[in-house]
Formats: C-alpha cells, sequence, structure tokens
C-alpha cells in the first residue's frame, strides 16, 4: 500500500454522491453507460448486474412467450427494461408485466402504480433477489413480485407488501398453477414455465 493510499484511508468516510435516475438516463444518452452494459440504479448506485446464463435466459424468454400470448391491449410485458421506482432507484426486473400506457412512455419509463407483476429469474443471484430486491419491491408497493428459483425449479410468490415487507410469501411447484392478482384471468401451470 503506497502513502497516498494510508492517508486516503486515514481521512474520515466521504459520503458518495447519489445519481439520480434522471442522470442515469442522460449518461445513457451521452454514452457513459454504454449500450449493453448490464447495470440498473439502486439507491443512487450505478450497481453491475450478474451475468445472465443460458439457462436463466431460457426460462425469460419462455415466461415472454407465455405472458405475450395472454395479455390483453391494455397490458404489455416488459423484457429486462427499467422501472422507475423513485429519483434513486430505477431497477431492471427480468420480466415485468405492465399496465399499457404508451401515451406516458416516450418520456419516461412505467413506475410502481404502472405495475402488475415484476419477475426475477434467480440461480446465483438468489440470495440478492430474495432480500434487497424483495424489500426494495415491496417498500415502493409493488404489489405481486415472483422468483423463479433455478435452484429448485419453484416458483416463489410474494404479494401484500406493507412497510418493506411482502407479508405473504408461497413456494409454487411444478403441478401448481400461477395468477396474477391484478390479472385473474391469467393462470400460468409452474411447469409451463420449466419446460
Amino acid at each position: 500500500m503506497d502513502t497516498a493510499e494510508i492517508d486516503f484511508v486515514a481521512r474520515p468516510p466521504l459520503r458518495p454522491h447519489k445519481i439520480t435516475t434522471d442522470e442515469y438516463y442522460r449518461m445513457a444518452t451521452l454514452g457513459i453507460i454504454r449500450k449493453g452494459m448490464r447495470v440498473e440504479l439502486l439507491g443512487g448506485q450505478i450497481i453491475d448486474m450478474a451475468p445472465i446464463g443460458p439457462r436463466h435466459q431460457l426460462i425469460i424468454d419462455q415466461l415472454n412467450r407465455i405472458f405475450m400470448s395472454r395479455v390483453d391491449a391494455n397490458t404489455t410485458v416488459r423484457i429486462q427494461g427499467p422501472i422507475r421506482l423513485s429519483k434513486h432507484y430505477a431497477p431492471q426486473p427480468d420480466v415485468a408485466v405492465v399496465l399499457r400506457r404508451w401515451q406516458d412512455y416516450p418520456s419516461d419509463h412505467p413506475g410502481a402504480s404502472d405495475v402488475h407483476l415484476l419477475i426475477e429469474v434467480a440461480d446465483s443471484s438468489l440470495p440478492e433477489d430474495s432480500t434487497i430486491k424483495a424489500e426494495l419491491y415491496a417498500r415502493f408497493g409493488i404489489q405481486e413480485y415472483w422468483i423463479v428459483d433455478l435452484t429448485k425449479d419453484v416458483v416463489l410468490v410474494h404479494s401484500n407488501p406493507d412497510n418493506g415487507v411482502y407479508g405473504a410469501t408461497h413456494s409454487r411447484g411444478s403441478e401448481e398453477y400461477l395468477q396474477i392478482a391484478a390479472l385473474p384471468a391469467i393462470t400460468i401451470r409452474v411447469a409451463e414455465i420449466f419446460e
């Protein structure tokens, strides 16, 4: 360790600058955040996202096919697109089923009130998806959050957010069915996701 590092460490801790969602999107427009970089904005910090493995991508593709064949004209399915939760939070869930209000989207991304369902597909990211992301989504009132757990081939359904915690979490196995509370006409057998 050189002297400059020792002096830096000895000083009082520095406060990082929190980046706003507007600054984050501007950085992308200017090419500072390059196309194809796997990052998201959490707590005003640009966070690297885990790489997507082949099975992870296959499941995302399957979820896309399932939802695209079942949603109506008032709903859209976003794959790894940002959701603007606040001034400092713009996560990019693997799948978002949102209210289709195109008149608002040319200048912004959907917000929490537009979300019917967020889904994260998890293998190596399971610890973060089941703690950090679950707390984040509950805190911003996302009514329903699914984790597709590739380690056990189950879907963890989180609902009833209250004060940063989901009041109900259920594990659904291959022979069980999933239903989105906001879109009760859509029923999915868990096994379909893993086919």
